[in-house]
């Protein structure tokens, strides 16, 4: 009984303090920019800029144009990762091959090199080809996703091999059984790979910042970015309105999928 309520309180505690920027964010939005920079410490607004803050955030940059090159970005990468995906999870999991644990090892090795270590060799390949400044540079580089490999194969593993057989006596081709029979019965795991794939590309700032240098492709953070101007000024409550209009869409994605995301997450044993 103790040992729950402390755990409680233990998780509410550190949950308070995950939510605090969040919550921060928000009332920011509200304040006008006075109260802003003002020195006296204020955790909720005493005056309300909302509708200065939202107006200026959508006014002064096009703020709709940023969120719609983000979804482009985003659900480009996503569809071409599942495409790539799955045939490989399957094949992994399914089949029988010379090579087979040694793919595997590569696929799990491949999970530990973050994208900064070879982002030099992908800008002079993005170069090479012409493709700077384009929404193939924005896209082309995550069109391979190792960890969307390894947690479907993980999802895979649970299906029996039995369906897998009897679908091979009714005639379906292996393009088939992966199409028509795993990405139905894997909808949990796609799900929750989609998740993760389109938050990591939404948010991702670092490679749109190297290979983008027209305002027309900026990536939503890019675009939120603008509002921060060592020599103008940085307008924080316009660009708190404008975070917040970013992060939105995300919030409903995970609400909206959030059964679906850990069914998948505890069917695959992802921790």
């Amino acid at each position: 009984m103790i040992f729950g309520l402390m755990r409680h309180i233990f998780l509410c505690v550190f949950g308070m303090l995950f939510l605090f920027p969040f919550v921060w964010m928000i009332l920011t939005s509200f304040k006008p920019e006075n109260e802003i920079f003002s020195l006296d410490f204020s955790f909720f607004p005493s005056e309300f800029g909302l509708v200065e803050n939202y107006t200026k955030a959508f006014s002064e940059i096009p703020l709709m144009r940023f969120l719609w090159n983000g979804f482009v970005v985003s659900v480009g990468i996503l569809v071409i990762q599942i495409l790539v995906a799955y045939p490989c999870a399957y094949a992994l999991s399914k089949h029988k091959f010379l090579g087979r644990k040694l793919f595997l090892s590569i696929v799990v090795c491949c999970l530990l090199i973050p994208t900064q270590v070879i982002c030099v060799p992908l800008y002079v390949l993005i170069h090479s080809l012409d493709l700077l400044d384009t929404y193939v540079s924005l896209i082309l580089p995550f069109t391979i996703s190792v960890f969307g490999i390894f947690l479907i194969r993980q999802f895979i593993n649970t299906i029996p091999n039995d369906l897998i057989y009897a679908a091979k006596m009714d005639g379906f081709s292996e393009f088939s059984i992966v199409w028509k029979i795993i990405l139905p019965l894997t909808t949990p795991a796609l799900i929750s790979f989609g998740i993760f794939s389109i938050v990591a590309h939404w948010n991702d700032y670092f490679w749109p910042l190297i290979v983008v240098s027209s305002p027309e492709l900026f990536t939503p953070t890019l675009g939120v970015a603008a509002f921060k101007n060592n020599e103008a000024g940085s307008h924080y409550g316009a660009l708190m309105a404008a975070a917040c209009v970013v992060v939105i869409p995300l919030l409903v994605l995970f609400l909206l999928l959030q059964k679906k995301f850990m069914q998948g997450i505890a069917t695959t044993g992802i921790k």
